[in-house]
């Protein structure tokens, strides 16, 4: 007998506040599991709760690891000269995926937003001014989204960075007013990085 308080509407209402699932879809997704429980529902359970007691953010850059301090930010490959500032995880991972940058990388944690009342302070923006601080560093690529919000979070960033002695440069053409880094293909990408130019002041 189906209940409207029960485990199985409690599921799928905390599924419908997933991106990109309202109610109807998440009831569905909630269906599917339970009819595969034991090939998906069951291990999904375990793999979840396994992420959420091993994974963590990292300290420096913000991206998700096993450790502290994740596995980017300690290689002794990747350029420490640049640091490539994106919006969060899904634009690292997008990065990473295209194969385009061999620097670090600065995870804001989104961009700021006047409707949705995010100022910078909600934003990792000064342990960034911290990082392009430090004498290591010559450039801070800013790969924020080319969205109004995304450009006002560049501006205010490369004001902040005035006087911290490092290059501050843009992804150019590539990216589309509009675009968001997580749903452009490598190619793109890849000249996007490829034609980063200077902020002008």
């Amino acid at each position: 007998m189906y209940q409207s308080d029960g485990p199985l509407e409690q599921l799928i209402r905390r599924m419908a506040r997933l991106p990109g699932l309202g109610p109807r879809s998440a009831r569905r997704a909630v269906l599917h599991l339970m009819r595969n429980r034991d090939a998906l529902m069951l291990p999904l359970a375990t793999e979840m709760d396994n992420v959420a007691r091993t994974i963590r953010t990292c300290v420096d850059c913000g991206n998700l690891d096993t450790t502290d301090r994740c596995r980017i930010c300690t290689s002794g490959n990747r350029d420490h000269a640049r640091i490539c500032v994106v919006e969060d995880v899904a634009d690292l991972w997008a990065m990473e995926r295209a194969g385009i940058f061999s620097g670090l990388y600065h995870v804001l944690g989104g961009v700021m937003s006047a409707i949705d009342g995010v100022g910078p302070d909600a934003l990792r923006i000064p342990l960034l001014v911290e990082r392009a601080s430090s004498d290591s560093v010559g450039e801070v690529i800013l790969a924020t989204s080319a969205t109004v919000d995304g450009q006002t979070t560049a501006h205010y960033i490369a004001e902040k960075l005035e006087g911290a002695g490092v290059a501050v440069t843009r992804l150019a053409h590539g990216v589309p007013v509009g675009g968001e880094l997580d749903y452009l293909d490598e190619g793109t990408l890849a000249q996007a990085m490829k034609a980063r130019r200077a902020i002008d002041g």
